[in-house]
């Protein structure tokens, strides 16, 4: 259970990240982030903690309690979305890449996936956003030493650099829980975050 996701917003209601519960939970207990309830209501660790877990299958034990994973927490103080220097990790290119293999185009769990120079270091490929990609095993033996080109491959969209935006929101994240659709969907973001008139 600790391993569950939790989406992160800004204070504007802004996806910033998808955490684990275990961080999400102490983020909510120190007071950095608030739970948001289903009627988009916010919640310290104390009220939060105090709801009924039978609500909800995904708990959480302590010595004295069951408490609920929350689905979406809302940091109290950060009002920015990431900016800088994106680092070029293993976690970013599985995440830009959306957990995808880039030649059979199948959406598989990372320890079933690996990184690809798609132009091997064996032909002065180098190590960077432009030339590496994630891909299946199968498909990386079959390409073995070779470019795509000369292995009979094709790369479904070519590598490069992402952006903060392309990682906190890639273009084909799945809403893993229903009340991640309000932030993740464009349309509806536009609603929560659209500037409103005053009298």
């Amino acid at each position: 259970m600790l391993d569950a996701h939790v989406l992160v917003l800004n204070r504007h209601f802004q996806p910033v990240r998808i955490t684990d519960a275990r961080r999400a939970l102490v983020m909510l207990y120190v007071g950095a982030a608030r739970a948001l309830g289903a009627d988009f209501q916010l919640f310290d660790f104390q009220s939060w903690a105090a709801m009924a877990a039978e609500l909800d299958d995904e708990t959480v034990g302590t010595a004295n309690r069951r408490i609920r994973i929350p689905r979406i927490l809302v940091l109290q103080i950060y009002d920015r979305v990431p900016i800088g220097r994106v680092r070029f990790s293993r976690h970013n290119i599985f995440v830009r890449d959306d957990h995808t293999c880039q030649y059979c185009n199948q959406h598989l769990a990372r320890k079933q996936l690996n990184l690809d120079h798609v132009v091997p270091r064996s032909q002065g490929g180098t190590t960077n956003w432009e030339n590496v990609v994630t891909s299946c095993i199968e498909c990386n033996v079959q390409k073995g030493g070779k470019t795509p080109q000369q292995a009979g491959m094709q790369l479904i969209r070519k590598p490069k650099k992402p952006t903060w935006a392309d990682l906190i929101r890639p273009p084909s994240v799945r809403a893993r829980y229903r009340e991640w659709l309000p932030f993740l969907n464009p349309v509806d973001a536009s609603y929560w975050n659209a500037e409103l008139e005053s009298d």
